[in-house]
């Protein structure tokens, strides 16, 4: 049996672990506070309290790292830390890393975006990918999502507080639903494609005044205002690559049609 373990079971890694186990998958999962070890022992994934920005060596690392697969889920930027993940990597057993990474680190070029543009140098979180690319002691497959919605992270409610805009309301958004983030990385797994970068993305793009005015509507918050530009900054990332390679079809392909009354 495939062995994994998920570094960050939060919005994501938690139904993810979830997934891979009703998968047949054996699942090793970590938190930053002993209370949360309760729920992971729920759905049948063995808990680790384990933090990237602590003192790593003083954790527990070695035995969540006895796994076959890594699949690196949280939202910190240290740089300092990952550095020493991945020299304990280095003598462990995993062989491959799924790095969850965003399109952030691409810049606005108003055009669309695939793999082959060049990510911003100056990007943290690229730098934090290229350190797991980099290393020949696995193989590292960098997933970019953009805008992550669905359940519990509705885009309408950071408009609940009074005083927030939008600026250029015309221009493109990029969304992809928490569904289609687990199943994307199930399919990789299965799959083994490995030593990757991919873009994940919805398929349809409405622009910022479309999708925050409906966001807000289905909730009851008042529409946000929208600050007016002639010109727009955007991209427009292409999924493309990841539908193709994996011959996945989105189970959310329109953003539009999202809901969250979950």
């Amino acid at each position: 049996m495939t062995s994994i373990s998920v570094l960050g079971c939060g919005w994501l890694g938690f139904p993810l672990a979830k997934h891979l186990v009703s998968n047949g998958f054996a699942v090793k999962g970590s938190v930053r506070s002993k209370e949360k070890i309760d729920s992971l022992e729920a759905i049948s994934v063995t808990p680790f309290v384990l933090d990237i920005d602590g003192e790593i060596i003083d954790q527990s690392w070695g035995s969540f790292l006895d796994s076959d697969i890594l699949i690196i889920a949280i939202p910190s930027k240290n740089q300092t830390g990952f550095t020493s993940l991945i020299s304990i990597l280095g003598s462990s057993p995993i062989k491959h890393v799924i790095f969850v990474s965003s399109t952030s680190v691409y810049t606005d070029n108003n055009a669309v975006v695939t793999e082959d543009v060049a990510a911003s140098e100056s990007s943290v979180l690229f730098q934090i990918e290229s350190l797991f690319s980099q290393s020949s002691a696995f193989t590292t497959t960098v997933i970019r999502f953009s805008g992550l919605v669905g359940y519990q992270r509705n885009p309408g409610r950071f408009f609940q507080k009074s005083g927030r805009s939008i600026s250029n309301p015309d221009a493109p958004v990029n969304m992809i639903h928490q569904d289609d983030c687990v199943e994307l990385i199930t399919q990789i797994i299965k799959q083994e494609k490995w030593d990757e970068v991919f873009n994940a993305c919805a398929d349809s793009h409405p622009s910022k005044r479309e999708f925050y005015t409906k966001a807000t509507q289905q909730i009851g918050v008042k529409t946000p205002e929208f600050i007016e530009s002639e010109t727009q900054t955007f991209k427009i990332i292409s999924n493309e690559k990841i539908k193709k390679l994996l011959d996945y079809e989105f189970i959310y392909p329109d953003v539009m049609q999202i809901s969250y009354d979950i």
